[in-house]
């Protein structure tokens, strides 16, 4: 009998073998918990970061789309604006002629002074006649409704045609819509800017739960793998919570 077989009085039954110790110094089923909680919130960590990546670049080109949108956008109104500088000087132009030669047609005797303005009509073969049968479309109305005041009588009619209501050129009022286009476009832009840059942040944050995710595997005490995989999970909720709230551009 040997010296072990007497101690344990059974020669079946050899030195008591000793236990391995659980890794990380957590029970086994503790461990799968654990590792299954971190392995998911590695996964959901990673396809946040992706989903706010993705938002970041679409946001980009919409910031992109709008800031072009807002330069075409002012380039035709600048265009539209020198239309309708040029066609004010042509009505200036004309008025002024057609004022010169009704004068002139009166001192001249080929047309009698107009008693009344506002029964003005353009005598065929005279000068007067010749420029105010031209005058453009938009400015004839203006023309009508300030010889309706009796102008050539009347001290307190308004001076020109220009200061009457109702001449309006169309490329002015093209030239302001266009120029509203313009900032609204650059205002979408600025907030698909701050959108982008929203996103970006978010995803640093979930690179963060991510880091953090992934340090719990490699801590050896319990205590610190429960505190990083903590850690994790805060981060990631606020992010998230936070990235709902965002507006989201498919």
């Amino acid at each position: 009998m040997t010296d072990e077989t007497a101690r344990t009085g059974d020669p079946d039954i050899g030195p008591e073998e000793d236990a391995p110790a659980p890794v990380g110094g957590r029970a086994s089923g503790e461990r799968d918990t654990f590792e299954l909680l971190a392995t998911v919130m590695l996964a959901l960590a990673a396809i946040a970061i992706a989903w706010a990546g993705f938002q970041s670049s679409k946001w980009s080109g919409v910031q992109a789309t709008s800031f072009s949108e807002a330069g075409a956008a002012r380039t035709e109104s600048v265009r539209a604006s020198t239309r309708a500088g040029q066609e004010a000087q042509v009505d200036v132009g004309t008025f002024q002629w057609w004022l010169d030669s009704v004068v002139a047609d009166i001192e001249r005797g080929v047309i009698p002074e107009p008693s009344d303005s506002a029964d003005y009509e353009p005598t065929p073969d005279t000068i007067s006649g010749f420029v105010f049968e031209r005058f453009r479309d938009e400015f004839r109305p203006a023309v009508d409704a300030w010889l309706s005041t009796s102008p050539f009588e009347d001290p307190a009619a308004p001076p020109t045609p220009f200061e009457m209501d109702e001449y309006v050129l169309a490329d002015a009022l093209r030239a302001d819509e266009l120029q509203d286009v313009a900032v609204a476009k650059a205002k979408d832009a600025a907030t698909a800017n701050q959108n982008s840059d929203n996103y970006v942040v978010s995803a640093v944050l979930f690179a963060i739960a991510l880091f953090f995710a992934a340090l719990s595997g490699k801590l050896r005490n319990p205590t610190y793998q429960t505190a990083a995989l903590g850690v994790a999970a805060v981060v990631f909720a606020g992010t998230l919570i936070y990235v709902l709230s965002l507006p989201v551009e498919i």
